[in-house]
């Protein structure tokens, strides 16, 4: 139709966002921060051993403290049905953080599990009073050392969201025979999850109703998953999530202390606030798991590769966590003849791991591209034009297509832009005074789908259209994003659209996570503003007088607040006020059976994916080997872009997550006890400003013909080989190849 061809006037343009006034006067409202009149506050009791039972629990102390309202343990906490097992027939079965049935057991299952909660008029009451509880167990035997549980690991069984193997031909013959090849193991630590708002819920029961303030990922899952815990009808459940201060997979999951809120509300019949601490966080709410990685690789004298073979381990807990997708990368980007790719688990007895900005592929780009790297000195071969001869046709894996791949296109502006030819070949040849000057360089990946969404749009009498929408969020720009959409779908100003999200009375959107919830919203946007226009035209085409009068709907264009043909037109709100209506509403449904049916068959066809090329300089102090990140350069291919500013904007935050990845973040497990030692930012260090150089991205702005207004997703993919872009500049700068992260000094002196 050619309305749907309508000239495009906001999507591509960087807008500025549409709360950025509301977060930056402090407007803005974050889950811990409204106010409820007998609002109580909790704090938890956290487990001091990693495995066991609690024999004994004495809350006397505590009790005595002025302000405490109650102390609830498994001794005398209401019941909570227990978590349901994965399904895909229930995909809210997926944001189960743990297993753990919260007060209901003695069991300890790591150490950091809350065992108690504690209740009171203040939260400095509740923080004094739950130091005061005292535990006692019975210890039992207990695996947390992952280096020494390695040996240990299973293969991991494949599902519908993560193939766990692939073989093509026999790699491991092909890399023995070989001219050229690498063989090299790699290890990343457990990372923790360090949003700017630390997890908080506020719960209120009224009778068998609940309200729910949560900074939250995933509103219709998680308002599914509570209804099931605690036994009450879903439509009785209305959470909110109007601001999130962080997510990147941390917040996409229930746990403990989302439910232990609401339980201790019900328990106390009081409002309950319950703010984690940013130790509580690092106790309660999983992260990403550590790892070691053989990658291997093969390669005639031109660079063709032979062989490839990349093999992970990770870890799981006994109550929870998912396999991450180590080797995904693996199988789509180079063209080798051979290829073997595995991945194993370990189970733990720790906190549940849990999705973190690019789940396995941020730390098995840094293992693949490090080697590809590694495989270029063996050759004595730019590392560009390296993978530029391995560049693949089709998927090498499935044989299937690509939707969508520019990665030359990106591999030459890069170069360009970067001044890659201004690299001189040998190690450590580039200084600048005490400063070893390195270039790297590393391939990013991230694939690409979208859900189920459901979109309601309302266009008014006086021209205005609310688009509502339960979606997320998290500092992304989401809400201006699909403003934009619906704003050029139905040629309006972008003033006149209002969106309404984070609030499960909305039509239920898409969990924020894997880089979908942009698309799938888009999605169904795009088809509810089609209803609209449709109905819109129909009032319009059977009006007296009306300009429109007859023509038909693929003779029009929406613009200008209204439809519109060379001859002429009408707004929506002269059709309205003709036919005598205050609004008209559309709506689009896509349901969960439609979105695994699109997936699967999407599968067999295409291969789609964001990708791009990161650019990086180090200075590496020769004496001290302090190292510097001094220029980046980040070139995506992530589809159509909706907004250039908040594209940039999340490209730019998930390289700064990756310098951190690369440099400095690692969480510290006490192979003794199980406890995470380093809880708390100042011993978890994560980049600060004087860490960051600027970063430039690019975005080649070309449509996926088989997405949705051809955007692809760009939350995860800027993380993706960020790793081993810095790894590598590393290696120019001083010989010296990193294998394992983060790059401390101690493994460059």
């Amino acid at each position: 139709m050619k309305d749907v061809e309508t000239a495009e006037k906001y999507v591509g343009r960087p807008i500025d966002r549409l709360d950025g006034a509301a977060k930056t006067t402090g407007e803005a409202r974050f889950a811990a921060e409204y106010p409820f009149p007998g609002l109580a506050h909790a704090a938890l009791v956290h487990a001091a051993i990693p495995r066991g039972r609690v024999t004994a629990v004495d809350d006397a102390a505590a009790r005595a403290v002025p302000g405490v309202i109650d102390v609830l343990t498994h001794e005398n906490a209401p019941a909570m049905k227990p978590a349901r097992k994965l399904s895909m027939m229930d995909l809210s079965s997926m944001v189960s953080g743990t297993s753990v049935n919260y007060l209901a057991t003695d069991e300890v299952h790591w150490n950091g599990q809350p065992m108690a909660v504690v209740v009171a008029e203040t939260p400095e009451a509740a923080r004094y009073a739950a130091s005061l509880v005292r535990l006692t167990y019975q210890e039992l035997p207990a695996r947390v050392d992952f280096a020494a549980e390695e040996p240990n690991a299973v293969p991991q069984k494949s599902s519908m969201i993560s193939e766990a193997k692939a073989d093509k031909g026999d790699a491991i013959a092909a890399l023995a025979a070989a001219p050229a090849s690498v063989d090299l193991r790699f290890t990343t630590p457990p990372h923790s999850h360090n949003a700017i708002e630390p997890h908080a819920t506020i719960a209120m029961w009224d009778g068998d109703r609940l309200t729910v303030h949560e900074g939250a990922q995933s509103l219709a899952w998680m308002r599914r998953h509570l209804a099931l815990r605690f036994g009450v009808p879903e439509q009785g459940i209305r959470m909110l999530a109007p601001f999130v201060g962080g997510g990147f997979g941390g917040k996409g999951s229930v746990w403990a202390g989302t439910l232990l809120a609401v339980l201790a509300a019900r328990a106390t019949g009081r409002p309950v606030r319950l703010a984690l601490t940013r130790e509580g966080v690092y106790h309660t709410v999983g992260g990403r798991t550590p790892s070691t990685q053989r990658v291997a690789l093969g390669a005639r004298a031109d660079g063709t590769m032979t062989a490839l073979i990349h093999t992970s381990v990770s870890r799981i807990g006994r109550v929870g966590g998912g396999p991450e997708s180590i080797t995904a990368a693996s199988r789509h980007l180079y063209a080798a003849e051979n290829i073997h790719l595995r991945q194993n688990i370990v189970e733990l007895d720790l906190l549940p791991n849990t999705f973190m900005r690019a789940p396995g592929e941020s730390i098995g780009t840094f293992g693949l591209e490090s080697a590809v790297d590694e495989l270029a000195w063996e050759l004595g071969m730019d590392p560009i034009e390296l993978r530029r001869r391995n560049e693949p046709e089709r998927d090498p894996v499935s044989g299937v297509p690509f939707a969508h791949r520019m990665l030359r296109e990106a591999y030459e502006l890069g170069a360009e832009r970067f001044g890659w030819s201004e690299r001189v070949p040998e190690a450590g040849a580039m200084r600048d005074g005490r400063w070893l000057v390195g270039m790297g360089v590393a391939t990013a990946y991230h694939p690409s789908m979208h859900m189920a969404a459901h979109v309601a749009v309302r266009l008014s009498a006086d021209g205005g259209v609310v688009v509502r929408c339960a979606f997320h969020e998290m500092g992304m720009g989401a809400a201006t994003a699909q403003a934009q959409i619906a704003a050029d779908e139905l040629g309006v100003p972008l003033e006149a659209v209002r969106v309404e999200y984070g609030d499960t009375d909305l039509p239920p959107g898409p969990m924020a996570g894997g880089s979908v919830q942009t698309a799938s919203v888009a999605a169904s946007l795009i088809e509810a503003c089609g209803k609209l226009k449709r109905s819109v035209h129909a009032l319009a085409r059977r009006a007296p007088g009306s300009p429109l009068r007859g023509r038909r709907l693929e003779e029009l264009t929406a613009r200008d607040g209204g439809l519109h043909h060379a001859g002429g037109g009408e707004t929506y709100a002269q059709i309205l006020a003709r036919a005598g209506r205050a609004h008209l509403e559309a709506e689009a449904k896509a349901g969960t059976l439609g979105f695994m049916v699109r997936m699967l068959r999407d599968r067999r066809r295409y291969v789609k994916a964001a990708s791009g090329v990161h650019f990086c300089e180090v200075r590496v102090d020769r004496d001290t080997g302090e190292v510097r990140v001094s220029r980046w350069l980040g070139v995506f291919d992530v589809g159509r872009v909706i907004n250039a500013k908040t594209v940039a904007s999340q490209l730019r935050g998930g390289i700064v997550m990756g310098i951190g990845l690369a440099l400095t973040e690692e969480t510290l497990v006490d192979h003794r006890t199980g406890r995470v030692v380093n809880a708390s930012l100042a011993d978890y260090h994560v980049p600060v400003h004087a860490d960051v150089p600027h970063i430039d991205v690019h975005c080649l702005d070309d449509p996926d013909p088989t997405m949705p207004l051809g955007l692809v997703g760009v939350g995860e993919v800027g993380i993706t080989g960020v790793g081993a872009a810095v790894a590598n500049a590393v290696r120019h700068a001083t010989g010296k190849r990193v294998l394992d992260l983060p790059i401390t000094l101690d493994k460059l002196l």
